[in-house]
């Protein structure tokens, strides 16, 4: 895949980039920044060299249609402080403020467009539709910098479909991503060691079965643990469950134990009467969990036990918080484990954050991004890489100039 220096010259050319810019916002107060800083240094580098740089990119789900809850304008000021320099806004994406604005760019400014899935086009799933929309889009540019890395998984119409239209390269972000999951991937310095939490166990399978082979760790969290807990015969009160997954998962303990890959749950958790940070909760032994009670953080012996799993560790991935974190009672899993890779860190390991509730998680418990080796900025599209699966937004970068 080339890179934005194998471009040439750009001063004075019009450079399209599709940034993952899908902050969470209350209102419209941007909460988490991280993928506006992520997505700033690519853009600033274009600017600086003399790039026309028009910026396009989703925010939430909005459903083809305009919806001013959806609307760009929040990321378009907050970019600016972060660029140290004015974004120009457009009103729509293709329409006639878009044209208008696009042509009127001078050299070393920088335009956003609003929110891309205002058109259908975008996320259709017919390749005319994708094409007549990444038709407009791409008639507004010379060049394509792909640099969304969280929506490479998605064949789009601004991932995918107008990269086959204009000559075109990978950002910073999107090479950097690359470069760290090829490390996860093709002989990682050992021990290697993956983290996977968050709410279900469904969404995880995929890379459980492919990290199998790869990983010599594996450290169950979330609530994705109990189908794990299920599965040893363990009673789980009211916690999260899929039981149609229990057999699947029984099948991947009975693998891993002939793979020789260790697989650590959680030896205690902490359990409460509701999903509320102000219902009653007690620390329990995970054989011992009451019927009536559900499972919302790893308990204290556990946050002990991942911390010693993972100390000797050179690589770790940890995709998906160990506890209902965003309420305080049931976040210390989740810091500890933080902690615990901080340490590691430090001591020279490889330690990726994959992106998501992850990334969000760190950031609301106080920890900074550099204390880590890597924070992604795609949780999605990070699993299906580790899957082994084929990314559309990387392959068609692989092919020749449109």
């Amino acid at each position: 895949m080339k890179t934005t220096t194998d471009l040439g010259d750009l001063r004075g050319k019009r450079v399209l980039v599709r940034s993952d810019l899908n902050v969470p916002l209350d209102g419209t107060t941007i909460t988490d920044d991280g993928r506006i800083r992520a997505s700033a240094p690519t853009i600033k580098g274009l600017a600086d060299a003399g790039a026309r740089v028009i910026v396009c990119a989703h925010l939430g789900r909005p459903k083809g249609a305009p919806e001013a809850k959806y609307s760009l304008a929040p990321v378009a000021k907050r970019l600016g402080e972060v660029l140290g320099s004015d974004v120009v806004f457009a009103d729509d994406t293709v329409g006639d403020d878009a044209k208008a604005k696009a042509a009127a760019l001078e050299d070393g400014q920088v335009l956003l467009l609003e929110n891309l899935r205002f058109n259908a086009g975008e996320t259709a799933k017919t390749d005319e539709e994708r094409a007549e929309f990444a038709g407009e889009l791409a008639s507004l540019a010379d060049v394509f910098v792909s640099d969304g890395f969280g929506v490479v998984h998605r064949k789009q119409a601004s991932v995918y479909d107008v990269a086959r239209l204009l000559p075109h390269a990978t950002g910073d972000l999107v090479s950097t991503e690359v470069d760290v999951l090829r490390r996860l991937t093709k002989d990682p310095e050992r021990p290697y060691a993956v983290v996977l939490g968050g709410a279900k166990v469904s969404d995880k399978l995929g890379v459980i079965g492919n990290l199998l082979g790869t990983a010599d760790r594996l450290l169950i969290g979330g609530g994705m643990v109990f189908t794990f807990l299920a599965a040893q015969g363990h009673e789980v009160g009211k916690s999260l469950l899929e039981s149609d997954q229990v057999d699947t998962v029984k099948g991947y303990l009975e693998r891993a134990e002939k793979e020789g890959v260790e697989i650590v749950l959680p030896v205690d958790v902490v359990a409460a009467d509701a999903f509320s940070a102000d219902a009653d909760h007690e620390v329990v032994a995970v054989d011992a969990i009451p019927a009536d009670r559900m499972g919302l953080d790893i308990g204290p012996e556990s946050s002990a036990l991942f911390a010693d799993k993972l100390a000797d560790c050179r690589t770790v991935f940890w995709n998906g918080p160990m506890g209902a974190f965003e309420m305080e009672p049931y976040a210390a899993g989740t810091k500890a484990l933080a902690e615990a890779l901080v340490d590691i860190t430090a001591r020279g390991a490889l330690t990726v954050v994959g992106g998501g509730d992850s990334a969000a998680a760190v950031r609301q418990l106080g920890f900074r991004d550099e204390q880590f080796g890597h924070i992604s900025t795609g949780g999605g599209a990070s699993l299906e890489y580790l899957e082994g699966k084929e990314l559309p937004g990387l392959t068609v970068l692989e092919e020749g100039d449109a």
